[in-house]
């Protein structure tokens, strides 16, 4: 059986936590040939907690030593581009953290050259993957919400501030919440909703909490240094005539610690997917439906597992360079946006 040649590129938590215990669960499927970090130290230590052969301090050195078939890239945002490309010139497939890039205009370079190339490239959107989205895409699938024409997506922390990383960092990451969680239950309503063309954006940014010093619930972050959006809001049209309204923030004062939620309204049906549950009219009456089992599987170690078999057997995958190219027109929408004070009608010039 033909085995999968995998390299890593940023052995930061995203790889040792996510994508490398995942690529191992494939078993004879993957061999993890090769890592690399501009830390070395941490590739080494990656290294030699999961007994991958080759460490390098490059990936360009990487390429050049090691026959690599496939690479995930789990670096800050910044860099999601460079390696992206260089990958894709090596002839690798390419599993991308999210979000797809920094700019719109890198997305769709990365795009274009994966199809020139041959060669998958997906994105690290693993909620796709979770058993409440693909019971409920079954749903939309067989018609039983009609056409979706709202939406409202939340990625609400009351005091979520990574502490770790460069989470609050904007030159590596590009943005706060929205790029980082938002743009998770973003991508998982736009899937749901068949990711339509999007038309024109309206956002706004604050930082408010973020740059004081407060309570944090996920370790303390550099308040001094935080660069970043801390609350994201915004409204998105479609070119089909379908909108979705849209908060996100790393601290609010709000209740709940964490609410991550995608809310779809149809003219059959609606529906909220974390948790589960569907809203009816039928036989004269209104009716909730809530799934009285899911399958209980790591989100993860479905997305490796799927990346893996579709560069092995050579199918699609559920996450696509264009969706990518989408996504990051709306994205970088919002922030042009927030920053003039006006709505802004998103660019058609899509050439994949």
């Amino acid at each position: 059986m033909k085995k999968l040649r995998v390299g890593i590129i940023g052995a930061g938590g995203i790889a040792t936590g996510a994508h490398i215990p995942n690529y191992l669960k494939c078993g004879e499927k993957v061999e993890i040939v090769a890592i690399c970090d501009v830390v070395k130290e941490m590739a080494d230590k990656a290294a030699l907690e999961f007994n991958i052969p080759h460490v390098f301090s490059s990936y360009e050195e990487m390429f050049q030593s090691v026959q690599i078939d496939a690479v995930s890239i789990c670096t800050p945002n910044k860099y999601h581009y460079p390696a992206t490309m260089a990958a894709l010139s090596e002839g690798c497939h390419v599993l991308c953290e999210k979000p797809p890039a920094m700019t719109a205009k890198e997305a769709e370079e990365m795009a274009i050259a994966a199809e020139k190339a041959g060669k998958i490239l997906t994105y690290g959107f693993h909620f796709r993957h979770a058993p409440h989205v693909e019971v409920l895409k079954r749903f939309i699938d067989g018609g039983e919400l009609g056409e979706i024409y709202a939406a409202r997506v939340t990625a609400m922390r009351r005091r979520g501030i990574p502490g770790w990383g460069v989470f609050t960092n904007k030159e590596l990451q590009g943005g706060g919440p929205l790029i980082d969680i938002g743009v998770h239950m973003l991508d998982t309503a736009l899937y749901l909703m068949g990711y339509p063309e999007p038309d024109t954006v309206f956002g706004v940014t604050y930082q408010k909490l973020g740059n004081k010093k407060g309570v944090g619930l996920m370790g303390t972050w550099d308040w001094e240094n935080f660069s970043v959006e801390d609350m994201a809001r915004g409204m998105i049209t479609f070119k089909n005539g379908a909108s979705i309204l849209l908060e996100t923030a790393f601290a609010a004062n709000v209740e709940k610690h964490d609410v991550m939620n995608v809310s779809l309204m149809g003219d059959k049906g609606g529906a909220d997917v974390f948790p589960l549950k569907i809203y009816q009219e039928k036989h004269d009456t209104l009716i909730d439906i809530t799934p009285s089992h899911l399958p209980k599987r790591d989100w993860h170690e479905l997305e490796l597992e799927r990346f893996v078999d579709s560069c092995l057997e050579g199918t699609k995958t559920i996450s696509t360079g264009i969706q990518g190219v989408y996504l990051q027109k709306i994205i970088n929408g919002l922030y042009e946006s927030a920053e003039k004070g006006e709505a802004i009608k998103l660019s058609e010039d899509v050439t994949v």
